[in-house]
């Protein structure tokens, strides 16, 4: 073999080992950068390809082992031939020239060139590499694992433990990052987004956050006039009535107004002798810290629309129907029955007038604030929290970015309040009342 043909083979060799340090590089991107929601959905949809793909992204650490491991071998045995070549052309500093030459072919062609096109197209070089990746991890399995040993050894002298075990909280962690990520200004999108976000939050919400409190509850009293109590069951907008007893406390039952209007039919208007306990249906009771999403399973699970709220003493504390989760999901969901009672009144300097009873999660929802709802439910009972005390009408506080003034009280509820975006630089403000008297809110002390 003659010393051209010799230069020559070296040269192709070079070129055949930088064209797979190219594919390795490519495949690692390609693979770590593929979306796992896409490949599954392919997957489901019967692409062999995608579910290979899956495998090998569940076994990252012997994916990431093997193809780094075949990287650095034609790396260094490119190297290490460009080294030979050049010293047997041009001397001892042909050295030089071999790492400036090499770096740069590896750099811009075995690292760059192909890592940029993975990227940008992830799905299609994964499942594209997927099958030939199988067979590298296959063939480097025995030195991966040994490695993978001396790695696992070596970390856990310094006290590190490595869990490659994904647990329920990172995917539900990697889905509001993926929903985040879906944005724009156009309403549907938005729109969208706080659905998706209702969705994740629903067994982390208590009925007792979203039920229709007691003070608003539409009750019937058995002792009371039954002529009374119909004209009062058939002029309420609602369909389900919680019939008590002696005292609210005291349900003895649900009455649906369509069973209502049977019996009135029956009895052609005659309603002297009807007993509405015996028309009502049995009440169903639930604590009031149930969550939205065991309460949405619970309510297809027995067919009902509708559930009595107790709290830890068997205290009536209201009542949540299945529209009050669905509309936690898709906002609020009004029809010809409904009464309107909006509860936020947008005012032309930009603030907001705000009933005490509406909650927070329909204000963070709804106008993308970001107020915590871990201690109170409704905005008057944040309030209440933050300033430790009762305020009085007049009174102003700034927690949260947000102004708070106190408009109606009755007795110790507050029933109206007023509530004014801050700029940055005013939130260091600290409350006042119409004398200017300071009080110091907790957002400033």
């Amino acid at each position: 073999m003659t010393e051209t043909t010799e230069i020559v083979l070296t040269i192709g060799a070079i070129l055949l080992l930088l064209i797979l340090s190219a594919f390795f590089s490519g495949s690692e991107t390609a693979l770590t950068a593929a979306s796992r929601a896409r490949m599954h959905q392919a997957a489901r949809q019967g692409n062999k390809h995608a579910d290979m793909v899956l495998s090998l992204i569940a076994q990252r650490d012997r994916l990431i082992g093997a193809i780094l491991l075949g990287n650095n071998l034609v790396n260094i045995l490119a190297s290490a031939l460009a080294t030979s070549l050049l010293l047997r052309l041009v001397g001892e500093t042909g050295v030089v020239y071999a790492t400036l030459l090499m770096t740069m072919l590896v750099l811009i062609f075995a690292e760059v060139l192909p890592k940029t096109y993975a990227i940008a197209q992830s799905e299609k070089m994964a499942l594209f590499v997927a099958p030939t990746i199988r067979m590298v991890i296959i063939v480097f399995s025995p030195v991966v694992t040994a490695v993978q040993f001396i790695v696992r050894m070596t970390l856990r002298t310094f006290g590190i433990e490595i869990s490659h075990e994904i647990t329920t909280e990172l995917h539900e962690e990697e889905l509001r990052g993926v929903i985040e990520l879906h944005e724009g200004e156009d309403p549907e999108i938005q729109q969208e987004r706080s659905m998706l976000r209702s969705i994740l939050e629903l067994d982390d919400v208590e009925v007792g956050e979203i039920m229709t409190h007691r003070r608003n509850v539409v009750m019937l009293d058995v002792q009371k006039d039954v002529g009374e109590n119909v004209d009062a069951a058939l002029e309420s907008p609602f369909t389900r009535l919680p019939v008590y007893q002696d005292e609210a406390d005291n349900i003895v039952g649900v009455l649906h107004a369509k069973s209502l209007l049977r019996e009135v039919r029956a009895r052609n208007g005659n309603v002297e002798d009807l007993d509405l306990a015996a028309v009502a249906s049995d009440p169903w009771f639930i604590p009031d810290s149930t969550s939205l999403l065991d309460q949405l399973e619970a309510f297809k699970k027995r067919r009902e629309h509708f559930a009595v709220v107790v709290d830890e003493y068997g205290t009536f504390m209201g009542i949540v129907t299945l529209e009050d989760i669905l509309e936690e999901i898709v906002g609020d969901i009004d029809d010809e029955t409904d009464v309107s009672m909006p509860g936020v009144r947008p005012q032309p300097d930009g603030s907001y007038i705000i009933d005490g009873t509406v909650t927070l999660r329909d204000l963070n929802r709804d106008l993308d604030w970001e107020l915590p709802d871990d201690d109170a439910s409704t905005i008057a009972g944040l309030v209440l929290h933050e300033a430790r005390m009762i305020p009085e009408p007049g009174q102003s506080f700034v927690f949260h970015g947000l102004r708070f003034d106190i408009l109606r009280r009755q007795r110790n509820q507050i029933t109206a309040l007023k509530v004014t975006p801050m700029a940055d630089e005013d939130e260091q403000d600290q409350t006042t009342n119409p004398s200017d008297e300071t009080t110091p809110s907790r957002a400033a002390e």
